[in-house]
């Protein structure tokens, strides 16, 4: 199943290329400005910001599989739609910002649930070579869509490009349709919408590591974005026409299939703070270069380089985020990776828009180069780190016994939970300290309230509280626990000297 969706995945992706290609082209061939041109970009991306945390909480409580399919088939119609109206030429720049706009709201849905699936085709073991697959095959399509765009539209015109990628969704679709995919067993109750999307930004507040991958990549996005925004008048301007805009675009992603070969070996030679600082440094180089840059060879050097150091940063940063996001969550906190990633892209694409409308092409992009190179300070505040967890489910809470009563109905809430610990004396200043960062655990899997106290009558004793909205909440809380999470429990228990006595108290009345 893996190999089928890969070699379905990238002749979308090269239609999808294909069709990026002809979209830029096109506003450009109507005659527009350096800020519609990039305006397409940011068509293209506004959709990822406005629909992440749903996309991302519908791709973790429903059925992957048939959401799979309906974003396909709303692709497929707006592709459709946009390649008649412009064979029948009628298309203008704010009717193609439209329905690149809705194109691109299908894929946003779409891209959280479809990278979430990678761990269902796949053995635990295989994950790392199975994203490093979905990386070339995605910069394959980057080489080759965009070459191959160029060309279509010099032998046929931009219509022919859009309706080729129509055809190129066909493979996705059924294969999708055929896959017999496994009913996920659910032990706790199902989430909401609106209760899975809190679910996720509670996760992400609390999680001081995906924290900082994110800000690492939003604000290298926000400068890294320009010379994706205005490539297209970069390549106007040197008079290499749509062909050589495809094969600009094309050797980016050829570099980056460079940068993603040569990445491994760099990771076992450095930290990967230090291959990211670096590859971040090279791509700010890189933009400066291309507003310096005025014949078509130069920008060739300058776009595989450019391809080898985006390639390396994307990679390091993403593959970090799925490491630390366990599997009930997965989905949501790769559509908040990619809300403040292309959230930085999509602003940058306007801001780089209006500086290169007012003050010209080049000086946008050696502001944007040298702001990319300052982002590598950021690495003293959120840096990258060298080592994963183990977030598997580590479902060993003891869940309470209720003999003399009778079992709270799910929606009943709020719920507080108290755990009381007997500390000896000496010990009670590590076990604080240890204790708070337990208190960000709690929180992150569903608590809103946390708090620790000491008893005064009885110096020893400590008693933990927390609030969780509802009982179902507090269910789904002792699903959430990672094995990665155990040895912080584990030191816990070498501060105290009785087994915790844990109550379970639901508001009444």
């Amino acid at each position: 199943m893996f190999r089928y969706l890969l070699v379905a995945d990238v002749v979308s992706d090269i239609g999808a290329f294909m069709q990026s290609v002809g979209a830029a082209w096109l506003m450009v061939s109507l005659g527009a400005g350096p800020m519609y041109v990039a305006l397409t970009q940011t068509a293209s991306t506004l959709p990822f910001v406005l629909l992440a945390l749903p996309a991302g909480a519908i791709g973790d409580i429903v059925d992957r599989r048939k959401l799979i399919l309906f974003t396909e088939a709303w692709m497929v119609a707006v592709a459709l739609v946009l390649a008649v109206a412009t064979l029948a030429g009628i298309v203008t720049p704010w009717l193609l910002l439209a329905l690149t706009f809705a194109l691109s709201c299908g894929d946003a849905l779409e891209t959280p649930t479809w990278r979430a699936v990678l761990p269902e085709v796949v053995r635990q073991d295989d994950l790392p070579a199975a994203s490093a697959l979905n990386g070339i095959e995605f910069n394959i399509a980057r080489a080759v869509g965009p070459a191959l765009g160029g060309l279509l539209i010099a032998a046929a015109g931009v219509g022919a490009t859009f309706l080729v990628n129509v055809a190129s969704f066909a493979g996705v679709i059924l294969v999708v349709a055929r896959w017999k995919r496994p009913v996920r067993q659910r032990t706790a109750p199902p989430e909401t919408l609106g209760g899975a999307t809190v679910a996720a930004v509670r996760y992400v507040r609390y999680s001081p590591e995906v924290r900082a991958l994110m800000l690492r990549s939003g604000v290298v996005m926000f400068f890294a974005s320009a010379p994706f925004a205005l490539l297209p008048t970069v390549a106007s301007n040197a008079g290499t026409g749509a062909i050589g805009y495809g094969v600009l675009l094309g050797c980016f992603g050829a570099g980056a299939i460079g940068g993603a070969l040569v990445m491994q070996a760099a990771r076992s030679r450095w930290s990967t703070e230090a291959v990211a600082s670096a590859a971040v440094a090279s791509l700010g180089a890189t933009i400066v270069a291309t507003g310096m840059a005025h014949r078509l060879g130069w920008l060739i050097i300058v776009m595989l380089a450019s391809g080898a150091a985006w390639i390396i940063f994307i990679s390091l940063v993403s593959a970090l985020v799925q490491s630390f996001a366990p599997d009930w969550v997965r989905a949501r906190v790769l559509a908040i990776f990619m809300l403040i990633a292309q959230g930085g892209m999509a602003g940058g694409s306007a801001v780089w828009g209006i500086v290169g409308a007012r003050a010209g092409v080049a000086a946008a992009l050696l502001w944007a180069g040298l702001g990319t190179i300052l982002t590598t300070a950021l690495g003293r505040v959120a840096r990258l780190p060298d080592t994963t967890v183990d977030v598997s489910p580590w479902v060993h809470w003891r869940m309470p016994e209720i003999i003399h009563g009778t079992a709270p109905d799910i929606d009943e809430g709020p719920v507080l939970v108290t755990v009381e610990y007997l500390v000896a004396r000496q010990k009670a200043r590590e076990f604080l300290r240890v204790m708070h960062s337990y208190g960000r655990v709690r929180r992150r899997d569903g608590a809103f309230r946390w708090g620790i106290f000491r008893d005064v009558e009885h110096e020893d004793v400590y008693v933990e509280t927390f609030l969780v909205s509802s009982w179902a909440e507090h269910l789904r809380q002792h699903e959430r626990f990672t094995r990665a999470d155990r040895e912080l429990e584990e030191r816990i228990g070498t501060y105290t000297q009785a087994e915790p006595k844990v109550r379970h108290l639901v508001a009444s009345g």
